[in-house]
C-alpha cells in the first residue's frame, strides 16, 4: 500500500508557501478466486496429439472469464510428448490484466503430496504475471512428467483432478471522505411545548393577575437572561418555588412569553402584536424571537399606515 502526499511546496524553495495539506492513497491487492477442474477418462484423452488440450469450463475472477488447459501429450513438440503441459488462460477479452495464479494436481490418495506451482505467499521479482490479451495463457510445458504420472497417485480411476486459483490485482485511489446525512430537523421545540402542557417534572410557579402558571426553570433560564439571573444569579429571588410577576395580563404571559421562552416558537395568539414586544424585551428573550417580532411590527406599522391613507 502506497501513501501519496501532496503539499504546496513550490520545488527549490526553503519555505512552504502555504500550511494546505491533502491526502490520497492507492491501495492494490488481488481479487481471488479457485476453480477445480476433474479429467475423467484420461487413457482416452492421452494420444491426442502434441499441443491439443481439454478444457475446463470457464469461471469468472476479478471481472474477467478463465479456463484451464490440460495438455496430455504436451504443448511443444520439442518435448516429444514426455511431459503433460497445465495452463491457465484468460478467456474474455482483456488487456494487460495482472494476476497471481496457482496450479495444483490433486493427490487422491489421501497423502496430501499434491503438486502445487504458485505464485501466492511469496515475493515475486518481477512483480505479478500480465495477460496481454484474449488466449494469453499462464503454466508449465512441463507441468509433470507423463510416465510418473501415470504411475502416481495423482491419476486415480483413469481421472486426474486440478485446482487452479487466479488473483486479478486491482488497484484504487481513496481520497477523503465526504459524507452527505440528512438531518431531521429538531422537534426539541415542540417537545419542550408539550412538557410545559403536562406540567411534568415542573419545578417553578409563576403567579401572573392571580393565575399560576408551573414551568421548568432550566428551560427557562436557557431562553431568558433576565429570568437566569432571577432563577440562578447571585441576586436571585429568595423564593425560586414560587414568583410573582407584576404589570403583565396573564393571556399575553401565557400564550406569548411561555410559548416563546420554553417552545423556542413564537405564537400570536389571541393578542394583538403590539402586546407581545413589551414582555420579550423586559424578559430578554433570545436575539432570533426579538428579530421575528421586529419584522412582525414592521409588518404591523406598514399594514397600518396603508390603512389610514386609504
Amino acid at each position: 500500500m502506497d501513501t501519496i502526499r501532496v503539499s504546496t511546496e513550490v520545488p527549490g524553495s526553503s519555505k512552504s508557501t502555504s500550511q494546505s495539506l491533502t491526502e490520497s492513497t492507492s491501495r492494490t491487492e488481488t481479487i481471488n478466486g479457485s476453480h477445480e477442474f476433474k479429467i475423467s477418462g484420461y487413457s482416452l484423452v492421452k494420444g491426442m496429439g502434441i499441443g491439443k488440450y481439454v478444457a475446463s469450463d470457464t469461471f469468472m475472477v476479478g471481472g474477467y472469464s478463465w479456463a484451464i488447459y490440460f495438455y496430455p501429450d504436451g504443448k511443444s513438440p520439442e518435448d516429444n510428448s514426455v511431459y503433460v503441459s497445465l495452463f491457465i488462460a484468460l478467456a474474455s477479452e482483456g488487456a494487460d490484466v495482472r494476476a497471481l495464479f496457482e496450479l495444483t494436481l490433486v493427490d487422491q490418495s489421501g497423502n496430501e503430496r499434491h503438486k502445487v506451482h504458485s505464485h501466492f505467499g511469496r515475493t515475486l521479482e518481477s512483480g505479478p504475471y500480465t495477460l496481454k490479451y484474449r488466449g494469453s495463457m499462464w503454466g508449465y510445458k512441463r507441468f509433470f512428467k507423463r510416465s510418473l504420472l501415470e504411475s502416481s497417485d495423482y491419476l486415480k480411476d483413469n481421472s486426474l483432478l486440478v485446482r487452479c486459483c487466479v488473483g486479478v490485482v486491482k488497484s484504487r485511489t481513496e481520497g477523503p471522505r465526504s459524507y452527505n446525512i440528512q438531518v431531521p430537523v429538531s422537534d426539541l421545540g415542540q417537545r419542550f411545548g408539550k412538557l410545559l402542557e403536562s406540567g411534568k417534572g415542573a419545578d417553578v410557579n409563576f403567579e401572573v393577575d392571580g393565575e399560576t402558571f408551573p414551568a421548568h426553570k432550566l428551560v427557562l433560564a436557557a431562553r431568558s437572561a433576565v429570568l437566569r439571573a432571577q432563577l440562578f444569579g447571585p441576586l436571585r429571588s429568595e423564593n425560586t418555588k414560587c414568583i410573582i410577576i407584576e404589570d403583565i395580563q396573564a393571556p399575553i404571559f401565557k400564550d406569548f412569553l411561555f410559548t416563546s421562552v420554553q417552545s423556542g416558537t413564537f405564537s400570536w395568539g389571541g393578542a394583538p402584536v403590539l402586546k407581545y414586544y413589551s414582555p420579550g424585551i423586559r424578559f430578554n428573550l433570545s436575539t432570533s424571537l426579538l428579530d421575528c417580532m421586529n419584522v412582525c411590527l414592521l409588518i404591523h406599522s406598514c399594514t397600518v399606515s396603508t390603512s389610514r391613507m386609504q
